[in-house]
């Protein structure tokens, strides 16, 4: 497949938040945008067509999700990442960080201790602080650009600070681990001893490299009554503004209380066009993520062999998952010149390393690089970078 065909060079005044809200979160709206987790891909054709059929139809009244909307998800979770899932299981959330706002609320109370590694996805911080729960982090370990979990931190708070539940992110995000089976196991065994609840985001679960192998954490069944995964075909397709995402959840119990939370809200089910987009891309969408997958692997090549040529202080997290690239430029850049280098002297809005951290870390010197665009955007990005690097260590 040709990806050219869905390359969109720039999505300027089409409302989009990555292109179009620059001046929230930046200096300046004339930045190339990096940041914000979507790319600049039209999604797969045959979602495109589900859709137009459905708009041809022209009838847009009350939607009853089909049974083949959950077949299509359990059969690409089987097929590609060899877990069984039952239809009962599945249960709606407009999105994988709106499904953790409100699984705070269900399964915890103001007060409640809640645990999350860092550096990470931001967001699930807010999920703590912003429901008054107490937010608790375990810091990774880092050798070289990989990170690993402080497995003795990590239980010491979950003991100490009496945490009730623990978001996990697999592949993490923001540093590109396939988390190991045995990292895996052993985190759900200190779970398990202290009675504390799993909530899993594995929204990345399809972008893996060659070589590591995703595992759900649903796959031990053995820790199956303490956790709940989270996952939707958003990222895997770029169909985030359909709001449409998998709560999955064996426990019968914890289903039923997660049921009652949407049925006291009315908010069972989702808009029409997100469950016949969902549907259609898991059927008929690989080739096109395949494709995809290779030009994102290509674009990482491309930042890191020129990046670590030049400037070989500079440390490249190794790319095992997800289209986020993580780096560390604090051998040429200080934490608190990081901002201004990145948008003054590199003219680029990407994300920052203290975003990932609790309480924001000015002398972090990390930036995330979305690698999910056109080889245009990462070439033209890739000199803005070594540009400015130059000029700040006259390599010029």
């Amino acid at each position: 497949m040709d990806l050219e065909q869905f390359y969109v060079q720039s999505r300027r005044g089409t409302n989009s938040m990555k292109w179009d809200a620059l001046e929230t979160k930046f200096s300046s709206a004339d930045l190339l945008p990096l940041w914000v987790a979507d790319m600049d891909f039209r999604a797969p054709e045959c979602v495109r067509e589900a859709l137009k059929n459905a708009v041809d139809y022209n009838v847009y009244g009350y939607f009853m999700p089909p049974a083949s909307y959950k077949q299509a998800f359990i059969d690409w979770e089987k097929k590609y990442h060899g877990l069984s899932v039952e239809p009962e299981w599945i249960k709606f959330a407009p999105g994988i960080v709106t499904g953790i706002f409100w699984l705070m609320h269900t399964f915890t109370r103001k007060g409640d201790a809640c645990l999350v590694l860092t550096p990470s996805y931001y967001p699930f911080m807010e999920a703590v602080e912003h429901t008054g729960r107490r937010l608790i982090t375990s810091r990774l370990k880092e050798e070289g650009g990989r990170y690993s979990v402080d497995f003795a931190d990590f239980e010491r708070k979950v003991r100490d600070e009496k945490v009730r539940l623990f978001i996990l992110c697999s592949p993490h995000n923001p540093v590109c681990r396939v988390w190991r089976a045995d990292e895996l196991k052993r985190l759900l065994e200190i779970c398990r001893r202290h009675g504390v609840l799993v909530i899993s985001d594995e929204i990345h679960h399809d972008f893996v490299a060659e070589g590591y192998n995703h595992l759900p954490t649903l796959s031990f069944e053995e820790y199956r009554d303490m956790v709940i995964m989270l996952t939707a075909a958003s990222k895997t397709f770029n169909m985030a503004a359909f709001k449409n995402s998998f709560v999955v959840i064996p426990n019968e119990a914890l289903r039923e209380k997660y049921a009652a939370f949407l049925r006291e809200n009315r908010t069972q089910t989702g808009g029409m066009f997100g469950y016949i987009a969902v549907e259609a891309a898991y059927k008929g969408g690989r080739e096109w993520f395949n494709t995809v997958w290779k030009q994102i692997r290509t674009n990482y090549e491309t930042i890191r062999t020129a990046l670590l040529a030049k400037f070989p202080k500079a440390v490249v997290t190794p790319l095992e998952a997800t289209y986020l690239m993580w780096i560390d430029i604090g051998a040429y850049v200080p934490g608190a010149e990081i901002a201004p280098f990145v948008e003054k002297e590199c003219h680029l809005a990407l994300d920052y390393g203290n975003w990932f951290f609790e309480g924001g870390r000015t002398d972090d010197t990390h930036i995330r690089v979305n690698l999910a665009t056109t080889p245009e955007n990462i070439d033209k990005a890739l000199s803005n970078l070594l540009a400015a690097l130059s000029r700040r260590t006259g390599k010029a």
